[in-house]
């Protein structure tokens, strides 16, 4: 086993690196990485991301601190950019810093590609809400990214053809199904919503909303909980839902779905706070006819959301220049300015309290709703996360394929989670991870 730089006991296992994820290096810094702290001059970073526009926002911070410059480097984003930033830190010659999206950062932990950027991002701690910076701190004391963008779930729905059938917004899941057999009851060609079998990530939200707790650190060894109870509770909802045959079972953004929501065939979708951009682009028809309210709650007078999608800011492991990326990195995704351009230029829903604040005019697609972002911002201060596993790829492979023979089958979706749990140890006992019993 190979030792990552924490000394903190309780991260122990998340520095047990797969055999191949801990070959190809010594665990040092390089020396070629940001050269220009060992001759003297400026500092120079590289920063691999995704966000659209990033060079631009990039631009103002070297402009106003010369001696630490950062060099954009795009990148696809998705699984392929962390295989390749993973591959790039075996090799030896990672970027200083890389968007890791939250699901991915434990992965980078456990390879030992990432560092504990706890010291120099103290100060930043503030900026952020309980949930989302757990999911930078991996339920330890470390810290191993600055928080970017969050995706805090929420209810979009309908408002006209609501009123057309006389829902009423459902304020509890009991109410939403309810509200999917009166629909169908009105009109058969009509669903109130969908159930994806090929969106790991939204199921992985909702699952957070009821309090699951996929996996966890129990002293030096891994505790998987994918088939928990919280887990088992939301599968069965949707399970009956669709045996019933009140709730469709169409994927999301499939072109069949994409028609439904346009023609008004569908009246809801419990997403994230980056919705308006897909629903302007995939249902431009139903512009100003669409709302927003919380998710419906499992107990009446419960808030609480969870989050599908987001990404963050980390330092590679390797980077000469450690301190200088943490520096940028919280200046990125804390600085009123940095926020400011995020928003403008990235069209990132900042994970910050402070730049959510900032969010003022409603998307163009909710004209209707001018509160929309105060509604976000309240709503997203409700979301829970659960800390990832390290294998979080083959627990999402699992989802999709179980989920796919449960929905084909119309059997126990319940059956589906034990699948899901069943793949994703089996798969960390094969790669040498310890469990908790």
């Amino acid at each position: 086993m190979r030792v990552y730089r924490s000394a903190l006991a309780t991260a122990a296992i998340l520095v047990a690196a797969l055999g191949a994820a801990c070959s190809g290096g010594s665990g040092e810094p390089s020396a070629t990485t940001g050269g220009g702290a060992a001759s003297g001059g400026p500092v120079t970073l590289t920063y691999w991301t995704w966000v659209p526009n990033m060079d631009k926002i990039v631009s103002v911070w070297n402009q106003a601190h010369p001696d630490i410059q950062v060099t954009v480097s795009k990148q696809a984003g998705g699984d392929d950019a962390a295989a390749k930033f993973l591959t790039a830190a075996r090799a030896g010659n990672p970027p200083d810093l890389v968007q890791a999206e939250y699901q991915m950062l434990p992965s980078f932990v456990a390879a030992g590609a990432v560092a504990d950027i706890k010291a120099e991002t103290a100060k930043a701690r503030g900026e952020f809400g309980e949930g989302v910076w757990g999911l930078v701190t991996l339920g330890t004391d470390a810290v191993y990214a600055v928080p970017q963008d969050s995706g805090p779930m929420m209810l979009y729905y309908r408002r006209d053809l609501f009123d057309k059938y006389g829902i009423e917004v459902p304020k509890t899941w009991a109410e939403y199904a309810e509200a999917a057999r009166a629909v169908r009851r009105k009109d058969p060609k009509v669903f109130l919503g969908t159930f994806s079998s090929k969106d790991p990530g939204w199921f992985a939200g909702l699952a957070q909303q009821a309090g699951a707790q996929w996996w966890s650190i129990d002293g030096d060894a891994w505790k998987v909980a994918v088939d928990d109870e919280a887990t088992r509770k939301v599968a069965s909802y949707w399970g009956g839902l669709v045996k019933e045959g009140v709730i469709d079972d169409t994927p999301y953004f499939t072109p069949e779905w994409n028609k439904a929501l346009n023609d008004g065939r569908l009246l809801t979708w419990p997403s994230a706070v980056w919705g308006p951009g897909v629903l302007s682009s995939n249902a431009p028809k139903g512009k100003g006819r669409w709302a927003v309210a919380p998710l419906p709650q499992w107990n009446a007078g419960e808030n609480h959301s969870g989050f599908w999608g987001g990404s963050s800011t980390a330092v590679a492991a390797k980077s000469a220049a450690r301190a200088a990326a943490a520096t940028f990195a919280t200046w990125l995704n804390t600085d009123p300015q940095a926020l400011g351009l995020l928003i403008k230029e990235g069209a990132v829903y900042p994970a910050s309290t402070k730049g959510a604040a900032l969010m003022t005019e409603a998307p163009g697609y909710f004209s209707n709703q001018p509160d929309f972002w105060k509604q976000a911002a309240a709503i997203g201060a409700t979301a829970r996360g659960f800390t990832f596993g390290p294998d979080v790829n083959v627990t999402y492979n699992a989802y999709r394929d179980a989920f796919d023979k449960a929905v084909a089958d119309r059997s126990d979706f319940t059956a589906a989670v034990r699948t899901m749990q069943d793949a994703t140890v089996a798969d960390m006992r094969k790669t040498g991870f310890t469990l908790a019993q």
